[in-house]
């Protein structure tokens, strides 16, 4: 996280209104943990090693060290407490990607990442389990071209705990779009990841000024645990 103290230095937060965290309303939102971006192994892994780039050693070495070791930990807490679980992956329904936003086509071919592709599948790391949810987006926010919105609503989860990948992408913007539909939303700061720590942390700072909680891994477990 960045030095700049908030409740110091930001009127806004003072705006910042308090809410009760309820366990009994709460989904665990695990974005993008892919093979195509989100395992130094997958597509852009090896297209990054092809090129003879080392741009992303920073987001899969966080990745490993962080992001899939915490991520885990916190699917275990909701499987433990029979919370619920959605999974948003991202990627073309076509090997085309005809189906995709233009700007996001050639992003998506050159990382054969559509349905069906291996690249596409969530890693074995942290695989749903029976009884979670998964959807996929063609954007970067997940309320722009999923139905999670019904789903969260019809589970009657007003409460959202998300994590993976990017921070600056597809976690914070899907993180922002909830927020401005009313639901209480925590960014887990170190089970989420990106390409740069400045984006990382400078993408926290944004999020917790007004549209919601940032929290460690431990602050959330704990968090978890005390609730019945």
């Amino acid at each position: 996280m960045t030095g700049i103290d908030l409740e110091k230095h930001d009127y806004i937060r003072a705006f910042m209104s308090q809410r009760p965290v309820d366990f009994a309303r709460a989904a665990l939102i695990v974005a993008d943990m892919q093979y195509a971006t989100g395992a130094r192994e997958g597509a852009l892994g090896r297209k990054l090693r092809r090129e003879g780039s080392n741009v992303a050693d920073y987001r899969f070495q966080r990745i490993e060290s962080l992001v899939v070791p915490n991520t885990r930990r916190l699917l275990d807490a909701f499987h433990g407490k029979n919370g619920r679980v959605v999974y948003l992956t991202i990627g073309a329904r076509r090997a085309d990607a005809a189906d995709a936003p233009p700007r996001m086509r050639e992003f998506f071919r050159d990382l054969e990442n559509y349905e069906g592709s291996p690249n596409h599948e969530i890693i074995e790391q942290l695989r749903p389990k029976p009884g979670d949810f998964v959807l996929n987006k063609t954007s970067i926010g997940a309320f722009a071209s999923t139905g999670i919105d019904s789903l969260l609503r019809s589970l009657g989860c007003e409460q959202l705990y998300l994590c993976g990948g990017s921070t600056n992408m597809c976690v914070g913007t899907t993180a922002r779009e909830a927020a401005d539909r009313g639901y209480l939303v925590t960014l887990v700061e170190d089970a989420c990841g990106t390409t740069l720590a400045e984006l990382h942390e400078a993408t926290l700072t944004n999020f917790q000024r007004l549209f919601g909680r940032v929290r460690s891994i431990a602050e959330v477990l704990e968090e978890i645990a005390s609730k019945h």
